[in-house]
C-alpha cells in the first residue's frame, strides 16, 4: 500500500501543476478580454472626442470667415466714410469761398 501511495505521488504532483497551469491560463484570458474590452471602450471615447473636436474647429473656421467677411465690409465702409469726410471738407471750404467772395 505505501508502495501504490509512492507511485502516485508523481501523477499528483502532474495533476496539481497542470490544475495550477489551468487556472494561470484560466486568469489570463479573463485579464485579456478586459484589456480588449477596455482597449475598445477607451477607442470609442476617443473617437467621440475627436469627433467633437473636428466639429469644434469646423465651427471656430466658420467663425473665422465670418469675422475677416464683416471686417472686410467694415473697411469698406470706413474707406467710403473717410471719402464722404473728404467731401464735406471740400463742400465747407467752397462753402467758405463762396461766402468770402460775396
Amino acid at each position: 500500500m505505501p508502495e501504490d501511495s509512492y507511485a502516485l505521488q508523481p501523477l499528483l504532483e502532474v495533476n496539481a501543476k497542470l490544475r495550477d497551469m489551468e487556472e494561470k491560463q484560466r486568469l489570463l484570458k479573463e485579464r485579456v478580454l478586459l484589456i480588449g474590452q477596455n482597449l475598445v471602450s477607451e477607442r470609442e471615447e476617443l473617437f467621440e472626442a475627436v469627433q467633437e473636436i473636428k466639429h469644434a474647429l469646423l465651427q471656430l473656421k466658420e467663425d473665422a470667415l465670418r469675422l475677416q467677411e464683416s471686417m472686410q465690409r467694415m473697411s469698406q465702409q470706413m474707406d467710403n466714410l473717410a471719402r464722404k469726410e473728404e467731401v464735406f471738407r471740400i463742400q465747407r471750404q467752397l462753402d467758405m469761398l463762396r461766402s468770402a467772395s460775396a
